[in-house]
C-alpha cells in the first residue's frame, strides 16, 4: 500500500505528543534553538529497510527546514554497518524526534525483515503472503505498509472495505449459507466476500454459497491440499493459523492462493537502527 501522507501525519502528531508533552525539558535546557548540526542513520543488522520517510517526517515536525538524505530505498536488502540516511536540521529536533523516529523505523524494518524471510520460502509457488488486522492500534498503516515493503501483500485494511464471514458471525447467523445470503443483499457491490472453514463440510457449504474467498482455518497440510483440489478454483483460498516459517513452504505447495499471518505485526522483531551526531 501506499501511504497515505495525511493519515500519516496525524498519527506521528500523536506520537510526538505522547513523548514531548509540553517539551522536552532535558533537550530545552542543554541546547540552544537555533543550533545546526548533521547526523546519519546506521543499520546495525542485516534487514529489508522499511520506515526512512516517517523517520523523515518525525524530524520535519520538530524542524520545518529539516532535510534527509537517503542512502536506501524502502524494500532494500541493508548489511550491518550500512548508514541508510544522513540528516541536516536542528540539534533540538535531532534529539527531540530520535526515539520516536528509530521507534517507527525499527518497527517498520522489523515488520518488513520477517515479511521477506516468509515471501522468499515460498517464491516457488502461487502463494502469497497476506497481514491481517493484528496490528498496533494506530499504527495500521505504517504496519501495512512495512508489510507491502518487505514483498508481502496487504489484505483488508479494517473492518469496512470487505467482509469476512468467521466462525463466531456464522454461529450468529444460523450457518454459512445464511450468513452469505444476509450479507449478500446488503453490501456494496463490487464488495468481496470471504468466511472462515474449518473442515470439508465448511468448505462445501462456503462452496455452494458462492463467496469470492474461502480461508482454510487451523486446518492440517493434508486437510488442506483436499480442499484446494475441492475448491478448484471456483474460489480463491487463504491458509490462515499458525503458520510458521517452518511449515510455511508445505502450506503454499498444496496450491493456496493466500497465507495470511498476524505474527507478521504482533510478533515483530525491531530491527536494531541507531541515530548518531558527525
Amino acid at each position: 500500500m501506499d501511504l497515505d501522507i495525511a493519515a500519516a501525519e496525524k498519527i506521528i502528531e500523536n506520537v510526538l505528543f505522547e513523548d514531548i508533552g509540553d517539551g522536552d525539558i532535558t533537550t530545552n535546557s542543554l541546547i540552544d534553538e537555533n543550533e545546526v548540526r548533521l547526523g546519519y542513520l546506521k543499520v546495525k543488522e542485516d534487514g529489508i529497510l522499511a520506515g526512512l520517510p516517517i523517520a523523515f517526517h518525525v524530524f520535519r515536525k520538530l524542524d520545518p527546514k529539516f532535510s534527509g538524505i537517503t542512502k536506501a530505498d524502502e524494500g532494500d536488502k541493508v548489511k550491518a554497518g550500512t548508514i541508510i540516511a544522513e540528516l541536516h536540521g536542528t540539534l533540538r529536533a535531532l534529539l527531540t524526534g530520535e526515539r520516536t523516529a528509530l521507534n517507527l523505523l525499527q518497527r517498520m524494518s522489523g515488520i518488513a525483515t520477517k515479511t521477506f524471510i516468509f515471501v522468499n520460502e515460498i517464491k516457488h509457488t502461487k502463494a502469497k503472503i497476506l497481514d491481517t488486522r493484528k496490528t498496533v492500534p494506530g499504527l495500521r498503516i505504517f504496519d501495512k505498509y512495512a508489510v507491502k515493503a518487505g514483498g508481502g501483500t496487504n489484505h483488508r485494511m479494517g473492518l469496512y472495505d470487505m467482509v469476512m464471514i468467521k466462525d463466531n458471525h456464522i454461529k450468529g447467523a444460523g450457518g454459512i449459507y445464511r450468513a452469505v445470503e444476509l450479507t449478500k443483499a446488503k453490501i456494496k457491490p463490487g464488495i468481496k466476500i470471504e468466511v472462515e472453514t474449518s473442515n470439508i463440510k465448511e468448505v462445501n457449504e462456503a462452496l455452494e454459497a458462492e463467496v469470492d474467498i474461502i480461508m482454510l482455518d487451523n486446518m492440517s497440510v493434508e486437510l488442506m491440499t483436499d480442499a484446494v483440489k475441492l475448491i478448484n478454483g471456483k474460489s480463491k483460498v487463504e491458509a490462515s493459523g499458525n503458520i510458521t516459517i517452518k511449515n510455511v513452504k508445505a502450506v503454499a505447495e498444496t496450491g493456496v492462493d493466500f497465507i495470511s499471518i498476524g505474527a507478521l505485526t504482533h510478533s515483530v522483531k525491531a530491527l536494531d537502527i541507531g541515530q548518531y551526531l558527525f
